[in-house]
């Protein structure tokens, strides 16, 4: 297998890009954008709340209004989209209004009290409408005060992201106090570097404390690198296939945390390179991956690719420190383990870590149906497998429209199985 190909935008830099954009004090372009559900709900969101946008595909013209939200009510579905649920709840306590933000049913049960505590502490009325810390939402506000508040960092660093992007629009100084360890702290890094980009600085004590004056975010011209996430999934193939996989839109170095798995591939037997035509992994020619102990913490979204390549491997692969996928799309650790376990692998699952052991010899007259819980990135991950394993299918390969809507279509190139 061989592939050369540039993945849809970055999901986390576009939604991001777009709040941020919406606050500042002008039109800003946003050139390379994801297209895809999660994108179209953030959209959806933010033009509900007020903001004109333009353009439908990758290009984005972004009207901001100067820290204001000119809707003083809205209702939002954001379906099952956890960073446009997060960011635009912020949002709305920058608003001078009532606001209802809701979702599907998976996403009434997604936790999002430690942010809404958050927001009360600055100033808005923001409560969970089922009494249970989950969706959906009403938030009254008279416009974010500022202040001091405090945020637990074990459950998703989204909420930290929301609070800063928001920051400069409050009256006062805001002061945000990061309540134990916080996890995916790449994704902080990302929304600091954003804010920066677009004209607002951060003041920080490392992952701790943030501190953010009043301020105007200036209108920018962003390029959105490619999606890091899409991008693991063509170098996890080349690295189960001994092939190889040239990703022209992203390189080590820019603002997505999430590509240092091709350093975990590359202490698994993979070559990495990293040139003006892109990132580059190749597989080790037997297709045998070298196993170990991995910490995931700072990049959980990988942890389902990471471990269709311990089926692989020539000994076990523990995946560690994830338990916050248990409250993504689906719990992300229970779904792998039963999944892989169908396909006849040995797997423990544990608390915060799932261990997944290599798979014997697959039987290729076995048929295997996997189920993708409605979530994206256990489509394509499995997608992966489907590569070394005949027989495999997926249960709804139509899921990838939440972030990678043409994923079967550029899939096609690594000869891989197909929707």
């Amino acid at each position: 297998m061989s592939v050369r190909m540039a993945v849809p935008g970055s999901k986390s830099l576009t939604n991001r890009a777009l709040a941020i954009a919406a606050l500042a004090g002008g039109t800003s372009t946003l050139r390379g954008a994801l297209v895809a559900e999660d994108r179209e709900v953030m959209v959806q969101g933010l033009r509900q709340l007020g903001i004109e946008i333009e353009g439908d595909g990758e290009t984005l013209l972004v009207h901001g209004q100067g820290g204001r939200v000119p809707a003083a009510r809205a209702e939002l579905d954001l379906r099952l989209s956890g960073t446009a649920i997060r960011f635009l709840a912020a949002m709305c306590a920058v608003g001078h209004g009532t606001y209802r933000l809701d979702g599907n049913a998976r996403m009434r049960e997604r936790p999002i009290g430690d942010l809404l505590q958050a927001l009360r502490a600055l100033g808005a009325s923001a409560e969970s409408e089922a009494g249970n810390d989950c969706p959906p939402v009403r938030i009254r506000s008279e416009g974010l005060a500022g202040g001091e508040a405090r945020i637990a960092g074990q459950r998703s660093s989204q909420y930290l992201s929301a609070l800063l992007m928001v920051a400069p629009a409050a009256r006062g100084p805001l002061a945000i106090e990061v309540e134990g360890e916080l996890l995916s702290k790449p994704f902080v890094d990302m929304t600091v570097a954003l804010m920066e980009w677009f004209g607002v600085s951060v003041t920080r004590d490392g992952y701790r404390r943030f501190d953010v004056a009043p301020a105007r975010y200036a209108p920018r011209d962003l390029r959105v690198e490619g999606d890091a996430m899409a991008a693991g999934y063509y170098f996890a193939a080349a690295a189960v296939t001994g092939g190889r996989a040239c990703v022209t839109n992203v390189q080590r170095g820019g603002f997505q945390g999430d590509l240092r798995l091709v350093e975990v591939l590359e202490a698994m037997g993979c070559r990495v390179h990293d040139d003006i035509e892109g990132l580059t992994v190749e597989g080790p020619p037997s297709g045998v991956l070298t196993g170990g102990r991995f910490d995931l913490n700072d990049m959980p979204d990988q942890a389902q690719t990471l471990a269709v390549c311990g089926l692989f491997a020539d000994r076990p692969v523990e995946i560690r420190d994830v338990w916050n996928l248990r409250i993504k799309e689906t719990d992300r650790l229970s779904a792998l383990a039963r999944e892989l376990s169908r396909l006849g692998a040995h797997v423990s699952e544990h608390h915060d870590a799932i261990t997944v052991h290599p798979l014997p010899a697959p039987d290729a007259r076995r048929e295997v149906v996997i189920d993708t819980y409605n979530d994206h990135r256990m489509a394509m991950a499995f997608a992966v497998a489907g590569l070394r394993i005949p027989g495999l299918a997926l249960a709804d390969p139509g899921c990838v429209a939440k972030t990678y809507p043409g994923f079967f279509r550029d899939w096609a190139a690594t000869g891989g199985v197909a929707a």
